[in-house]
């Protein structure tokens, strides 16, 4: 698609249906890398970052098997490349989830620096950390990430300087397979990263406190396949939310989580704007001469970043 054509003015009404959450379903496909046959993942969206994590288990040596409507079947039983390559995890920032993985499961990993960025930016630096305090040996050559954990990862008591979502997926499914007990501190708390553990709990792992801002972790070996549903995407139901208040709309937005969006719903009301909640529905009613509020982006459970240019508009 070259380019988009709005016709704007118009008043929107009517129902719209929420898709799985993108950012939950990716760390769950990175996650399939700690398993060893079939993962049935449904409720999948079919989003161009979603065909690029297949692209990139496939060249580390998994299989997609199907993906039909909204169900996605990878097997994993032939994973055995470390390499994550620089074109794929270039367009992709969400890539980097399977070092964690890799380091696991073969005990070395060779991952492209997100977008090719110099270290000086430092954005994987929280991983870095994390998995060298599992005991893995980091090395940072020509852009990749090189890691090996030549005796296995080891658990540890590890604090996060600054709350990472990523961060947190990474050292949490690294740690699903070290030895003994691992505590990851000032962790992040978002749905996501709560389905996540959720998932993996359910595949054998042995997780506590996420949702909280302490995780902890019992290390062991071997999970089965994954098999879960993503839920929906608390950005997307947001975006409908306010694109419904902007243009003193009436939309019902249907298989969402309320919960999810709290502060936006707390926000659209100090605004004016009529807001009704239900069983997996939200209904907003736009008006005219709404009032002007202040937001400030926070980690969950505070306003989310990815709604602040929405918000603005």
């Amino acid at each position: 698609m070259d380019k988009l054509i709005i016709e704007g003015g118009q008043r929107l009404e009517g129902t719209v249906a929420i898709s799985g959450a993108k950012n939950a379903v990716l760390p769950v496909m990175a996650a399939t890398l700690l398993t060893s046959g079939r993962n049935v993942i449904k409720g999948v969206p079919r989003v161009r970052d979603v065909f690029t994590m297949i692209r990139l288990l496939d060249c580390l040596g998994a299989k997609l098997e199907s993906f039909e409507g909204d169900t996605l079947v990878i097997d994993t039983s032939g994973v055995n490349n470390p390499e994550a390559p620089y074109d794929l995890v270039s367009t992709m920032r969400a890539s980097c989830l399977v070092l964690g993985p890799l380091l696991a499961r073969l005990g070395q990993a060779k991952v492209s620096l997100p977008g090719g960025c110099a270290i000086g930016a430092r954005p994987m630096d929280l991983h870095i950390k994390g998995l060298e305090m599992l005991g893995a040996e980091i090395d940072l050559i020509q852009g990749y990430i090189h890691g090996v954990a030549k005796k296995g990862l080891n658990g540890n008591r590890i604090y996060f300087d600054t709350v990472s979502v990523t961060g947190t997926a990474n050292l949490l499914m690294a740690a699903t397979f070290a030895n003994g007990e691992t505590i990851l501190e000032n962790t992040a708390r978002e749905p996501e990263v709560v389905f996540l553990a959720d998932v993996l709990n359910r595949a054998g792992a042995k997780i506590e406190g996420q949702g909280t801002d302490v995780i902890v972790i019992q290390g062991k070996a071997g999970l089965k396949p994954l098999e879960c549903r993503i839920f929906p995407d608390r950005i997307e139901a947001g975006t409908f939310m306010i694109a419904a208040a902007i243009t003193q709309g009436d939309v019902e937005i249907t298989n969402c989580i309320p919960q999810h969006v709290e502060p936006l719903i707390y926000k659209l009301q100090e605004a004016g704007i009529q807001v009704e909640t239900g069983d997996k529905r939200i209904r907003v009613l736009g008006k005219a001469g709404f009032k002007s509020i202040d937001i400030k982006t926070q980690p969950h459970p505070g306003f989310p970043t990815d709604l602040q240019a929405q918000t603005m508009a």
